[in-house]
């Protein structure tokens, strides 16, 4: 029965766990790539067929044909980076997630309310570089793949580093601990939620700045960068898996206030910081997969 519909979704981010899921489940599978990554999709024995496009920005061609083959989209990372807003609720196909819940995403200002209606421990946030009493990390608005954070010591680095910078960014407390990124998964037909992994990012070159001795980097002159270009799994100690469940169920609790009454469903993810206290800080969260 499920082979009539087709999950399909953009060839970029999680589609290889997207449709390997979805073919193990029986449905017919589409990869929507560009000509560059078209071999590659088409290299892997569970995606059925594959439209490759000359630009992602081509997508939107796509309603009519894609409502003809009875296509389900499953949304990740890229659908925010390469469609703007306006076009996923212009989308008229079957889609997996509420649409509504991307305006708090894609909004700092809006992801932050709702984290912090969840009674979500969050870094502190500054105003200006003059507030700046601590290190802090800037966030250009899109940063994609951690690419645009830049670490700042104090508001004179700031200053030196940060002041010139025209795009519109974030200037976030620094949180000392380490990374955990929490993927959890809810289901409105069950009200249940799960933990369904967790991970690190690898990022360059902040994870490879610590295998040079701190006396050997001065003069290097090295700054910091957070690109990430991989995950690795993680298993959480398990006394702390109940507060990284609570998290998870007030994230949906608040999102059917701020969203409607479908809220956030299915796949979620969210950037934590553990310090060594054992205490979350959440950095952002992520409403689809990532």
């Amino acid at each position: 029965m499920n082979r009539q519909y087709t999950i399909a979704t953009l060839g970029s981010h999680s589609a290889l766990q997207i449709l390997k899921g979805a073919h193990d489940e029986g449905f017919h599978t589409l990869a929507i790539s560009n000509r560059v990554t078209e071999r590659l999709y088409r290299s892997f024995a569970f995606v059925d067929e594959v439209i490759a496009l000359n630009d992602y920005s081509e997508f939107m061609t796509l309603m009519e044909e894609l409502r003809r083959r009875k296509v389900i989209i499953v949304p990740h990372g890229s659908f925010v980076a390469y469609l703007s807003l306006d076009e996923h609720k212009k989308m008229s196909i079957p889609y997996f997630g509420n649409k509504a819940v991307l305006e708090w995403e894609a909004s700092r200002e809006l992801q932050r309310e709702w984290l912090s209606r969840a009674g979500l421990k969050l870094p502190r946030q500054f105003r200006s570089g003059a507030e700046i009493d601590r290190p802090v990390i800037v966030k250009l608005y899109g940063a994609a793949g951690g690419k645009g954070y830049m670490f700042i010591r104090d508001a004179h680095d700031f200053e030196a580093r940060a002041a010139h910078l025209k795009a519109a960014y974030i200037i976030q407390e620094y949180i000392i601990g380490v990374p955990l990124y929490i993927h959890y998964f809810y289901s409105p037909l069950q009200n249940k939620l799960e933990i369904m992994s967790m991970d690190r990012r690898y990022e360059t070159n902040v994870d490879s700045l610590g295998r040079i001795p701190a006396a050997a980097q001065e003069g290097m002159n090295v700054d910091p960068s957070y690109v990430v270009v991989g995950n690795q799994p993680v298993s959480l100690r398990e006394s702390m898996l109940a507060e990284a469940l609570h998290m998870g169920d007030e994230l949906v609790r608040v999102s059917k206030e701020i969203c409607g009454p479908k809220g956030l469903f299915g796949a979620f993810c969210i950037e934590t910081i553990i310090t060594p206290d054992i205490q979350f800080y959440v950095m952002e969260i992520s409403a689809r997969i990532v």
